[in-house]
């Protein structure tokens, strides 16, 4: 096994792109002393940065008392632990429920596959839709009870505004309006109430389901819907792909448009609320899935036993954290009175490593279930949230579904690269508005929209094209990368762990306080160091073949 082989294979890492790159990879680097010292110094370092929390941790920490409420009974070790993210809470408290509804799902799949029988010689799922469709509306009954009444119609007015307009521009514009109007509503309204339309249809508020809150996973929906609409306006101002395409590439699946009559609305709703993937995602184009049953792709069970491996691996790596390591009941507590910035920026590195391991494991639990019936959806997360040194890169391999999507729905046809920085902030206010409609989203937004310029400038100034060869290139990356790593950590902090006033806090300690200068100087080394380690393992990949623009 390759070092390289750590990181998730995805379909676009083909040894043929590798073939476009403009400079060849350099030798291999990590036998020089220089990269051993390395090495040894980000062992230490990572060591330290586990050692910190576990002691932040400890019962015997003045600040223990503060945060124990919230937490719970382990079963690690004796130890507590600490299950106070609501959203890995559900996830990790409903698990059993999600194995039983993964496996009656893919044994009934199985019967319906054994009971088919196709009089072609083509190969095709297309008869699965049908399976898909009946297995959607009884996964919504149970799920959301009587809120299927609000849902269907939703579903149905975005589908009729689509088939309406056909081939006219009015179709994606209506389609965007109604969704994001919808967005707002859903909000506003918290998923609605039956009681507000009429006293006597209260009744119907005690039967939402087991999980009452479909608005919440709508939001993934939404993008799905807006996917069918712009997907069926292109496909009815371009040709359809011919029958015979064979050996689709993932973009192409993305891309190349069906007949018409594919559109139809027992295919929208078999993709809308395709079970496996429903609630979380990962999010495919209405293209792609429909591809996919038309030209079954060859998914091995090494392949899905393999992914399977790798999910369970993080479960319980996330298992071991939130045993050892109870940083999330921290910052919900502010339990860092007379911590060091050292401290309180260990507090928030691993809440953020928390957020990228709680939100892999849920798009990898709901990937290996369509991967086990069948369809491969793509990757969410490529690389671990610490082997990124690029806001660019970084965006490409968090959430890549979702960027996939952003891209094809709103960067391309909003003018793409003819005006990147525009462009840019409207995605990432969109972003940061479809995760949550706060102010607190919308300046993680905004922040990461501006720190994308310094590094789009650099580029621009100094292309690798162009000094790529140069012996000082890589240390002068590897100083941007510092700053990268700094500003991207300081955006996330603020949309996803400290908020606003805890972030002012942490500022003041940092930069204005000696103890805090020390650690901000000694960070950056560390940084540094770690850049060129990131820098090394992306050549590596190269030197194997693969690119994978992150």
């Amino acid at each position: 096994m390759r070092l390289i082989d750590l990181t998730v294979h995805i379909p676009a890492s083909s040894s043929g792109r590798s073939r476009a790159l403009t400079q060849e990879p350099a030798p291999a680097r990590w036998k020089t002393i220089e990269f051993r010292i390395y090495a040894v110094f980000i062992f230490i370092i990572v060591l330290i940065m586990g050692w910190i929390p576990i002691t932040l941790s400890s019962s015997t920490h003045p600040n223990y008392m503060t945060f124990r409420p919230r937490l719970s009974r382990g079963w690690m070790f004796g130890r507590a632990v600490d299950n106070s993210d609501a959203q890995y809470r559900t996830f990790r408290n409903n698990f059993p429920t999600l194995v039983m509804a993964a496996g009656s799902f893919l044994i009934a799949k199985f019967i319906r596959t054994r009971l088919h029988r196709t009089g072609t010689a083509a190969r095709d799922n297309m008869y699965l839709l049908r399976f898909n469709f009946g297995a959607a509306v009884v996964m919504l009954l149970a799920l959301h009870g009587t809120s299927v009444l609000k849902i269907a119609p939703i579903l149905t007015i975005n589908y009729l505004i689509s088939k309406r307009f056909g081939a006219s521009k009015f179709g994606p514009i209506c389609s965007w309006i109604f969704n994001v109007v919808i967005l707002f509503l859903n909000d506003w309204h918290s998923g609605y109430k039956f009681e507000n339309v009429a006293s006597s249809f209260a009744f119907l508020d005690e039967y939402e389901g087991i999980y009452p809150r479909w608005h919440i996973s709508f939001n993934i929906t939404m993008l799905r819907l807006v996917s069918f609409s712009m997907d069926y306006y292109w496909a009815c101002n371009a040709p359809s792909a011919s029958e015979n395409v064979v050996g689709l590439s993932e973009k192409q699946r993305q891309t190349l448009a069906h007949p018409e009559a594919i559109y139809s609305y027992l295919n929208y709703i078999s993709y809308v609320l395709y079970p496996p993937l429903y609630l979380a995602g990962p999010i495919m184009t209405f293209n792609d899935y429909i591809w996919q049953h038309r030209k079954p792709l060859d998914i091995t069970r090494r392949a899905v036993l393999s992914y399977a491996f790798r999910f369970l691996f993080a479960m319980l790596t996330m298992e071991f954290i939130l045993h050892f390591m109870y940083v999330v009941a921290m910052k919900d507590t502010k339990a860092w009175a007379g911590d060091t910035p050292a401290e309180i920026g260990m507090i928030g590195f691993w809440n953020l490593i928390i957020v990228w391991l709680k939100l892999m494991n849920l798009w990898r639990f709901f990937r290996l279930w369509a991967l086990a019936a069948g369809i491969d959806a793509p990757e969410n997360m490529i690389r671990c949230m610490a082997n990124n040194y690029s806001a660019l890169g970084f965006w490409r391999s968090w959430h890549r579904s979702y960027n996939i999507w952003l891209i094809r729905y709103i960067y391309i046809p909003a003018g793409g690269q003819n005006n990147v920085v525009v462009n840019t902030f409207l995605v990432f206010t969109f972003v940061a508005l479809w995760h949550d409609l706060t102010f607190t989203l919308l300046l993680w937004g905004w922040l990461v929209s501006l720190f994308v310029g310094p590094e789009l400038a650099a580029r621009f100034v100094l292309p690798e094209s162009k000094y790529g060869n140069k012996p000082w290139y890589r240390h002068a990356c590897a100083v941007g990368a510092v700053f990268n790593i700094l500003m991207m950590m300081a955006a996330n902090l603020v949309g996803f762990v400290l908020g606003q006033d805890g972030m002012k806090f942490f500022v003041a300690q940092l930069f204005f306080t000696a103890e805090g200068l020390r650690f901000l100087v000694g960070a950056s080394v560390c940084l540094f160091a770690a850049a060129h380690l990131m820098f090394e393992y992306r050549e590596d990949e190269k030197r194997n073949g693969i690119m994978r623009r992150c």
